[in-house]
């Protein structure tokens, strides 16, 4: 079981912990496809998913988790609360916490963000991404679907190509699968590609072709212009000659390499259309799993504040 509150990153995650996770969430994608399966398991407890920042897979994921299990979602709508009026994080979540919220699902642009909100209440908090530092519920669905796949994480060679600077889906991946033994490689333009990733325990290399030999999984990344002050290349169409993935690419990798995004996609940019469409591509089985993977987590830190004095 896990025994702790809230779930800020992978970087402090036990292996344990990781494939607990995992091994829950295949008991929790059984509910998805059969709703006589769903249940109270969260007893009517209160949800709130508390955007910052624009989401779509991650927020409505959270938000069916919650109440395919029983508990009572409701999103905030940072624009039209009192956010906008100037009230702080930690006011915000003290108000909620004294409403009787359980969970406060959170996305900021700060990284940070989500850390100093569990301290300051009571509600267990769960890192939706904080800035650049972290996505560990993104990065848990990404590591469940290539066990689903692939059957384990030892030996496996896992790249992750495109906006690594601004990636916090690419650090948690990286904590996550090196703890479960893949070999990770981060690639992209030098502008986006930082040498001091290595000390993640991963390797790092703008060179596209060289990554892709012999892959076992091939993940793409949008560039988050949204992150950056100045263009980091000449245009969209030279990232897509140099550094986009297309079926000629593609062949680098092992024939059968899982094709892998957070999204959203930029087609014809990160991915080719025809290699996001195609037989490689698991891109869309990913959001089903980021359901499992979410409510297994709402499980485990349910049931973890339930077995102490809250």
């Amino acid at each position: 079981m896990l025994k702790r509150k809230d779930l800020l990153g992978l970087r402090d995650l036990g292996r344990d912990e990781i494939i607990e996770i995992l091994d829950t969430a295949k008991e929790m994608k059984k509910k998805i496809d059969n709703p006589a399966l769903r249940d109270c398991t969260l007893g009517k407890s209160s949800i709130i998913t508390l955007f910052y920042e624009n989401s779509t897979r991650t927020r409505m994921s959270f938000m069916l988790a919650g109440s395919y299990l029983g508990g009572i979602v409701q999103d905030l709508g940072v624009a039209a609360s009192s956010v906008s009026k100037g009230e702080s994080l930690i006011d915000t979540g003290l108000n909620l916490d004294k409403m009787g919220v359980r969970f406060m699902i959170m996305r900021h642009q700060m990284t940070g963000a989500a850390a100093v909100l569990a301290r300051n209440v009571n509600a267990s908090v769960i890192n939706a991404g904080d800035g650049t530092n972290e996505h560990p519920t993104q990065a848990l669905l990404d590591m469940y679907t290539i066990r689903d796949y692939l059957g384990g994480f030892e030996g496996l060679k896992v790249v992750i190509l495109g906006d690594i600077s601004h990636s916090r889906v690419a650090r948690s991946n990286a904590f996550g699968l090196v703890k479960l033994g893949a070999e990770v490689t981060l690639a992209g333009p030098s502008t986006l590609v930082s040498g001091s990733m290595k000390s993640l325990g991963v390797n790092v290399t703008s060179d596209i072709k060289g990554a892709l030999a012999d892959a076992d999984v091939v993940m793409g990344l949008r560039v988050q212009f949204e992150r950056q002050k100045n263009m980091p290349f000449p245009n969209t169409r030279e990232y897509s000659t140099l550094y986009g993935i297309n079926s000629s690419m593609l062949n680098y990798a092992k024939k059968d390499a899982l094709v892998m995004h957070p999204g959203p996609v930029n087609r014809g940019v990160e991915f080719a259309s025809d290699i996001i469409d195609g037989p490689n591509s698991v891109i869309n089985i990913q959001v089903k799993n980021g359901v499992a993977v979410r409510m297994a987590i709402l499980k485990l830190l349910y049931e973890a504040g339930a077995s102490t004095d809250r």
